[in-house]
């Protein structure tokens, strides 16, 4: 009996540690790059795990058309590339989600 319950546990801790390798939280902001011109057609979208960790990507709409940015993120932050105030809004949204449980 104890090695059954052992080796549940061992499995639910797995299971634990997987689970925050997946998509825990999601932040999204719209905005407008330009001061007089457009709408909020610009958005910057974080997608984070249990860690904090994950992507933000970025579009820049213009006229001409739309650039999209990538950048990762560790534990809340990019450590390669500097991030706009508003992918740090997107990130500041997607950590304070509901899931806090790091």
């Amino acid at each position: 009996m104890d090695l059954e319950i052992q080796e549940l546990f061992e499995i639910s801790n797995k299971i634990h540690d997987l689970s925050f390798k997946s998509l825990h939280n999601v932040g999204l902001i719209r905005f407008n790059p330009f001061k007089d011109i457009g709408g909020d057609q610009s958005f910057s979208l974080a997608l984070l795990d249990g860690k904090k960790s994950g992507v933000v990507i970025s579009s820049l709409h213009t006229r001409e058309g739309a650039r999209l940015y990538v950048k990762p993120v560790s534990r809340g932050n990019s450590e390669k590339y500097p991030l706009t105030e508003e992918e740090k809004q997107a990130i500041k949204i997607a950590s304070s989600s509901k899931d806090k449980k790091v």
